[in-house]
């Protein structure tokens, strides 16, 4: 796919994003906007995915760690054709399938239920020993937040994927600067992040901009050739990416807009989209 067409895409996660949040009102807007692009890539160009043989023993596997960016996931398994799109505005509404944060048990296309911080990625390590024990070539990629690194459990999972060699395992660290109390090298300093990981005998590859479809293109392409370890894809991004009054506010962690807020996030959108 082209670039310019999965930056479309992109944008349109984005739209969902925000209408999903805005109807709970209630959610995490700026984790979601950031890891929107990083999101589209994946489901859209790299994994290899089917919405309508969601369960194939041969797929991908994508675990979202930091599960409160649940709005990303679901408008993208919405727009790659899980389930409708007109869904999104049910995101948190009693009775909807559609939890505020992942259910594997009831969203097609979820592969880990998750929201406590560490044990997404640790279920993704699994995934990829079980890859490992039944000769599987499927690659699963898990997705964490920068504040939630700071978790122990963590680094628990990343000494074994190490010590396991899981050339099968990618991992993305959504590396926006912010947390939900403000610039996460104030509240607990996870840098250098790049060294962390190369300690735990990872191939670590810098992402200069997580938000740009190329570069994200190259650090996957990348992170698959590696062979006889995991891969580690640190990836500056921008919270908030995409709504300008959203970009780089901690505040805008897991807060939902307005309607007023809501009307100039879509329409500044629709500008980006014809962009």
């Amino acid at each position: 796919m082209e670039i310019l067409e999965l930056q479309k895409i992109a944008n349109e996660v984005r739209k969902g994003i925000v209408t999903s949040v805005h109807s709970a009102k209630a959610g995490h807007p700026g984790g979601s906007l950031s890891a929107a692009d990083i999101l589209t890539y994946l489901y859209f160009e790299e994994m290899n995915v089917n919405p309508q043989d969601d369960k194939n023993p041969d797929r991908d596997r994508f675990v979202l760690s930091k599960g409160h960016a649940a709005p990303a996931l679901y408008s993208v398994l919405a727009h790659r054709g899980y389930f409708p799109v007109e869904d999104l505005v049910t995101l948190r509404h009693i009775g909807s399938y559609l939890q505020g944060h992942p259910d594997m048990k009831n969203i097609p296309g979820v592969d880990m239920s998750t929201g406590s911080l560490g044990q997404g990625v640790s279920a993704a390590v699994g995934m990829a020993i079980a890859g490992k024990l039944d000769n599987k070539d499927y690659t699963v990629y898990a997705l964490l937040g920068d504040g939630e690194i700071q978790e122990g459990q963590v680094w628990e999972a990343a000494m074994l994927a190490g010590h396991r060699k899981l050339d099968n395992l990618v991992v993305i660290v959504d590396n926006n600067g912010l947390q939900i109390d403000g610039n996460i090298a104030d509240v607990n300093s996870p840098y250098p992040i790049d060294k962390k990981f190369e300690a735990f005998n990872f191939e670590v590859i810098n992402l200069e901009d997580g938000n740009d479809m190329a570069q994200i293109a190259e650090a996957i392409k990348k992170a698959k050739a590696v062979v006889g370890k995991p891969a580690a894809i640190i990836a500056k991004t921008v919270k908030g990416k995409g709504v300008s009054f959203m970009e780089n506010q901690a505040g805008w962690h897991g807060v939902a807009p307005n309607d007023e807020q809501y009307a100039a996030a879509m329409a500044e959108l629709e500008n980006g989209g014809i962009a």
